[in-house]
């Protein structure tokens, strides 16, 4: 009866347990693992402010890729290039 009681506990903690164990496990030697995404910061060339690229407003112009604030801002810079 003794064992029978101390199987249901065991049974209960590793239910209890569970999620954390399949990470632990999942996380071992040659698991594969996201990779992080980094979004770092440019600097618009009109106003000078650092914008992060993913949520800059982009141009190209002359072969490269700008990056700016806002839209105004990429206005601003394709009129003193003369562009439109």
């Amino acid at each position: 009866m003794r064992g029978l009681f101390l199987l249901g506990w065991l049974l209960l903690v590793l239910f209890l347990l569970w999620p954390l164990l399949r990470r632990v496990l999942a996380s071992g030697p040659g698991a594969r693992r996201p990779r992080a995404i980094r979004d770092e910061l440019v600097k618009d060339p009109v106003c000078q402010t650092y914008v992060v690229r993913s949520r800059a407003v982009t141009r190209e112009a002359g072969g490269q890729t700008h990056y700016f604030c806002s839209r105004e801002c990429a206005a601003r810079f394709s009129a003193l290039r003369g562009e439109g």
